[in-house]
C-alpha cells in the first residue's frame, strides 16, 4: 500500500503537470519517432534501389544515339609475352579449279563462287591475332565476262578485312566467264582470322531439290476469304534428270567432307556426349 507521503508527492506532481499536457507532450515525441524512423527507412531502400540499378540518375547532354555498354569483366589485353596466332592466306585456285568452275552451273555455280572466294582471299596476306582479324560478308554481282560488276558489304566485324578484300577484288585477275552465261549474283563471307577459313564445298547433294520457302498456313490479311494454304512440296526430277545430273557431280575431296562433318559435329553436337562416365 502506498504511503501517504507517495500519495502527497502524486497529487503535486499532478498539480504542476496536468495530465493533458503530458500525454500532448508524450503524443508529439511519438509522432517525431515514428516520421524520423520512415525517413531513415525510406533513405536506406533509395540508396538500395540506386546501388542495384533499378533507379538512377539522368545525365544532362547526353547523345540519345550513343548506345553504352556495360561489362561485368573488364577486357584484358593481348600479353606482349604470347605468340600470335596466324595463317598464311591459302593458294590461288590452279587453272584446273578454275576450268572446273566455270563450267558447274549446279546450285548457283556452287565452284564458281567458292573459287572467287579463295581467289580474294589468297590476295589480302597472312591473318594475325589481334584487332584487325575479323570477317566480312558481301553481296556481289559478277558480270558474264567475269568481271566484278557490283559489292555491296551487308556487314562486318573489322574495318581491315573489308579494305583488304575490296581491294583484292579491284585487283582481281582476269576470270573465266560465268557458268550459265548470265550475271552471277550471290552473297560471300571472306574470313580473315588465324582460326578460320574458308573449306572446300562438298557436291554430293547438289542434285538434292531446294526445300522450299516455308510460309505461314494460318496467315489472313482480314480481308480475303480465310483458308488454310498448303505449303508447296519440293520438285522432285526426273529418273532421267537425275541420272544426267549426276554424271557432273565431281568427286568430293577429303578436306571437304572432313570439314563438312566438323561444321555438322559443331551445329548438332551436344555437350552432354563429351561427358566422361
Amino acid at each position: 500500500m502506498p504511503s501517504s507521503k507517495d500519495k502527497s508527492n502524486a497529487t503535486n506532481l499532478t498539480n504542476k503537470y496536468p495530465i493533458p499536457i503530458l500525454m500532448k507532450q508524450n503524443q508529439l515525441s511519438l509522432s517525431f519517432a515514428i516520421w524520423l524512423s520512415i525517413a531513415f527507412h525510406l533513405c536506406l531502400i533509395i540508396l538500395w534501389a540506386i546501388y542495384e540499378g533499378f533507379i538512377f540518375a539522368k545525365p544532362k547532354n547526353i547523345n540519345p544515339d550513343i548506345i553504352e555498354v556495360r561489362l561485368e569483366d573488364p577486357i584484358t589485353k593481348i600479353s606482349s609475352d604470347k605468340q600470335l596466332a596466324s595463317m598464311e592466306a591459302p593458294s590461288a585456285p590452279t587453272a584446273e579449279e578454275w576450268a572446273f568452275a566455270s563450267k558447274y552451273a549446279l546450285k548457283n555455280s556452287k565452284g564458281y563462287r567458292h573459287s572467287f572466294g579463295q581467289q580474294v582471299r589468297s590476295m589480302m596476306g597472312t591473318a594475325i591475332e589481334g584487332p584487325d582479324q575479323g570477317h566480312v560478308r558481301f553481296r556481289i554481282e559478277i558480270a558474264p565476262n567475269g568481271t566484278v560488276a557490283k559489292v555491296e558489304t551487308l556487314w562486318k566485324t573489322s574495318d581491315k578485312a573489308e579494305q583488304l578484300a575490296r581491294k583484292a577484288m579491284k585487283s582481281m585477275p582476269t576470270l573465266p566467264p560465268t557458268p550459265t552465261g548470265k550475271s552471277l549474283i550471290f552473297e560471300k563471307t571472306i574470313s580473315f582470322s588465324p582460326f578460320a577459313n574458308d573449306d572446300s564445298p562438298i557436291y554430293s547433294n547438289d542434285c538434292l531439290p531446294d526445300p522450299p520457302a516455308f510460309n505461314n498456313p494460318f496467315a489472313w490479311d482480314g480481308k480475303a476469304q480465310q483458308e488454310i494454304k498448303k505449303n508447296k512440296p519440293a520438285e522432285q526430277l526426273s529418273p532421267e534428270a537425275l541420272a544426267e545430273c549426276l554424271k557432273q557431280l565431281p568427286q568430293d575431296s577429303i578436306e571437304g567432307v572432313t570439314a563438312h562433318d566438323q561444321r555438322q559435329l559443331n551445329q548438332w553436337g551436344s555437350n552432354k556426349l563429351k561427358q566422361v562416365k
